[in-house]
């Protein structure tokens, strides 16, 4: 009897081991894949000025490297193969860049959402009919987490919310608990920096009683952190090691190559107006010896009905060769000496059950601004609203053109990314601001040209001069429907 008791005692013993590992953490290094069968949350830690693999981050612009650049290739890959297998993600979240300002010069996180988007190219979507290699990025505000500086949503887009850097209003843990209770299985996958991931896995041991062995320092934008909970409700975190070694180079596309493309697409246009000439006057607070290139976001529309807030695989294509393709594309003009684009935190819903966070036209420039080392800002101060709407087009022209809104970028050479629709409202309302005896032309953008750009050039007096005699020359019936791999 008494050996019987003892072999049943390490047998209960064993079964208790095994069912506390169900909640406990694997070891590192895991290489199994993630169930289907289970709610998985996936935490991608990217880099910033506090935490990162040395190299990733410069020091100066507080952004991505061409190293972390290529870190950020290398771990969608990964992502994808060894974490999701043949799976498709079911949600990304990253974090709100506004949220995360860093340096003196207080440049917003791109990092994080940067550091995912081309995890969320590998991935599909469906809508209304079109499948397409692009996966939205939620980053929008919730309550309580909105900036100083930053116009508040109105409405808030809960479903679209992403990440806040610090979780001050707990909208983190929250969007998590409810990810959780919801009890359906999928992959969802974060974004965020140490500081906010690791509070985040803090929160959720215990606002979820779940008996999870968190990493206790940070190891490295190299880990990636998985919790899966099983249909029993059993939640255990496994750590993975991706191993990537980046080169310190800009990315080099692998084939096919794209093919340049000829200015064809608008009808050309130069208008002038200098002050004193044909009863123009030059506007108050104007800017000076200052030169915008207007480019519209990647490509993102397969389908007039396609809208996701992101780009699609061909659009990634044309953004991580624009730095190779917009020196030539300038004809010796002056090169952009800074960076500028929408918030991507800004949002909006489309129907009852589908939310997007608009990140297409920040996430288009980025590379440019990683590869040349130039300072990276949003536009976030007002919300982008309606194309017809008279105040936005006023808003964005004093905010780029004038002194009266806070930004004086005299003496700049601006790439910006924004959205094609409201181009033309936005230069038709600054040429009528300077009013005088010529109309004003009619001025349009076509829907599938996404080559153009339009150049702004404000001389020491404020004379001001438009057109649209350049092109990137990236033709996008060239570019491959799927993202490049690397």
């Amino acid at each position: 009897m008494k050996k019987n008791f003892i072999v049943w005692s390490l047998f209960l013993i064993l079964v208790l081991t095994l069912l506390a590992g169900c909640e406990g953490a694997s070891g590192p290094n895991t290489t199994a894949a993630l169930s289907a069968d289970n709610i998985n949350l996936i935490f991608v830690v990217s880099p910033d000025l506090a935490y990162q693999a040395p190299g990733d981050i410069n020091p100066d612009t507080a952004n991505l490297t061409n190293q972390g650049l290529q870190r950020s290739l290398l771990m969608a890959t990964y992502l994808k193969t060894h974490l999701l297998g043949t799976n498709n993600v079911t949600g990304i979240y990253a974090l709100a860049p506004m949220t995360h300002l860093q340096t003196a010069n207080n440049y917003p996180d791109m990092a994080a959402i940067g550091f995912i988007q081309q995890f969320a190219l590998l991935n599909q979507i469906t809508i209304q009919g079109t499948t397409a290699n692009s996966y939205p990025i939620n980053a929008a505000y919730a309550p309580g987490d909105v900036p100083g500086g930053v116009v508040e949503p109105s409405p808030y887009i809960p479903g679209a919310q992403g990440l806040a850097f610090n979780d001050a209003s707990g909208n983190n843990v929250a969007l998590v608990t409810r990810i959780i209770n919801a009890n359906v299985p999928g992959f969802h996958v974060f974004s965020a920096p140490w500081e906010t991931t690791s509070a985040l896995l803090t929160n959720i041991k215990t606002t979820k009683g779940y008996n999870l062995n968190l990493p206790a320092t940070y190891m490295g934008t190299n880990y990636v952190y998985a919790i899966s909970i099983t249909p029993k409700g059993f939640a255990s975190l496994a750590t993975f090691d991706s191993k990537l070694t980046p080169p310190a180079t800009y990315p080099v596309l692998p084939p096919p190559p794209i093919v340049s493309a000829s200015c064809t697409q608008q009808t050309y246009f130069s208008y002038t107006l200098t002050g004193g000439v044909n009863g123009v006057v030059i506007p108050p607070g104007t800017n000076t010896n200052q030169t915008v290139y207007l480019i519209r976001h990647a490509e993102a529309h397969p389908t007039s009905s396609f809208e996701d807030g992101n780009f699609v695989g061909a659009g990634q294509w044309r953004a991580l060769s624009l730095p190779n393709f917009l020196p030539n594309a300038l004809r010796g003009q002056t090169s952009p000496n800074v960076v500028y684009s929408i918030d991507p935190a800004q949002s909006f819903s489309l129907g009852d059950s589908f939310s997007v966070s608009y990140v297409r036209p920040s996430l288009t420039v980025l590379p440019y601004a990683i590869a040349n080392n130039l300072p990276y800002y949003l536009v976030a101060g007002f919300y982008i609203g309606a194309a017809t709407d008279p105040a936005v087009a006023k808003a964005t022209s004093d905010f780029l053109f004038t002194n009266l809104a806070g930004a004086n970028l005299s003496n700049q050479t601006v790439l910006l990314a924004w959205e094609h629709e409201h181009y033309p409202p936005l230069i038709t309302y600054l040429l009528q601001s300077y009013g005088g005896t010529v109309p004003v032309p009619a001025l349009s953008w076509p829907q599938t040209d996404y080559d153009t750009i339009w150049t702004v050039k404000l001389d020491a007096h404020g004379n001001l001069t438009v057109d649209n005699a350049l092109c990137e020359g990236i033709d996008s019936a060239a570019l491959p429907a799927t993202a490049p791999h690397f």
